[in-house]
């Protein structure tokens, strides 16, 4: 049987670290452009207290998506000891495309895996380059999309990244903007014929996108007379978190019901860093679908130092515990895990994978 074999993986983590005591000067407007009461210590304390976020990265001034997407590239290709030269496709999941330093103008022509490609400096014409944008989704999804075209033997070795600048699209005057951060993560998806039980396993995906499709959205600032044609990232939290909540543990089970693996063989479950009480919560609620409580160490957690990167979340998770760099969480051959991520569409998506 064909499987798709994660060969090698690279990250990329800014090296600017703003704490929330960084936010000690801001002054922030509720949605409604009225100033919100309160000491912003006491504002990052209730947010620290939800999300679990102490600091997060953001890229230096000069840097790009796909600057930081090349170099996780580079590391993942290194990693997997492939010549760049034999990759079929390069996908990139990303949603706001390369944002300049000092504007929140949006450029993906050409699109940010061709621009990696040529970082790479591939010269092979049938290594397809092509970004997709699901949300924070969206790295998982690039996986799920490289083990189709590799089951159908359309491709034999692909490029996943997921990348984003989330600090080139932030409304310092939303409290909101606390959540976001910068960073990027790839991996080398290959085809293997191996007789053993290995690869992805099986996948689940969804989108709902009636009232719930507006929770995560483009919109002006909350500061009163802001330039209404300026947009930011926005989100309607409590919705996010309730959506979250109802179905990402459907997709995870979904996945896992697929594939026939007993739920007491999950090793480890990357689940993408947006809230440390919400994952919490998942993952509860996953087990409790087995009539069971989650593992001890059942999963790693990056949040509270790196933010939310969107797309970047699991990619960069991975990769920290694959290379030993979270010493708590180690993975060994045979282990099954499980990658699963929420985000704007209103988007879920979930990859049962045995190492």
């Amino acid at each position: 049987m064909i499987k798709s074999i994660i060969t090698g993986t690279g990250k990329f983590i800014p090296k600017n670290i703003t704490k929330n005591s960084d936010f000690n000067k801001h002054q922030f407007y509720s949605a409604e452009h009225e100033i919100i009461e309160g000491s912003n210590e006491e504002i990052a304390k209730k947010f620290q207290a939800i999300t679990g976020i102490r600091e997060r990265r953001y890229v230096d001034q000069a840097m790009i998506s796909s600057d930081i997407a090349y170099m996780a590239s580079k590391e993942a290709i290194e990693d997997s000891g492939i010549d760049p030269e034999t990759l079929d496709q390069i996908i990139f999941a990303h949603n706001f495309g390369d944002i300049p330093s000092e504007t929140i103008q949006t450029d993906i022509l050409p699109a940010l895996a061709a621009r990696v490609k040529h970082r790479l400096e591939i010269k092979n014409p049938y290594c397809v380059a092509y970004d997709i944008i699901f949300g924070c989704p969206g790295w998982v999804q690039g996986l799920i999309q490289a083990d189709s075209f590799i089951k159908s033997g359309q491709a034999k070795k692909v490029l996943v990244i997921g990348a984003e600048t989330l600090s080139r699209v932030l409304d310092k005057y939303d409290r909101d903007s606390m959540i976001f951060s910068d960073g990027a993560g790839a991996c080398i998806l290959e085809y293997s014929d191996s007789n053993k039980d290995e690869g992805i396993l099986s996948s689940a995906a969804m989108t709902h996108s009636m009232q719930e499709a507006y929770y995560l959205y483009m919109d002006k600032s909350n500061f009163p007379g802001s330039d209404p044609t300026k947009r930011f990232i926005k989100m309607k939290g409590r919705k996010v978190y309730e959506y979250a909540l109802r179905n990402v543990p459907l997709a995870m089970k979904m996945a896992l019901d697929k594939t026939g693996v007993d739920i007491n063989e999950i090793k480890k479950i990357f689940i993408h860093q947006a809230n440390e009480k919400l994952d919490t919560e998942v993952v509860n609620r996953f087990y409790k679908q087995y009539q069971m409580t989650p593992p001890e160490h059942i999963m790693p957690m990056s949040v509270h130092e790196l933010g939310n990167s969107s797309v970047a979340t699991v990619p960069t998770l991975f990769d920290r515990v694959r290379k030993g760099e979270m010493p708590e969480h180690q993975l060994e051959k045979g282990n099954v895990i499980i990658f699963a991520s929420v985000g704007a569409g209103m988007n879920i998506n979930a990859v049962i994978y045995r190492i």
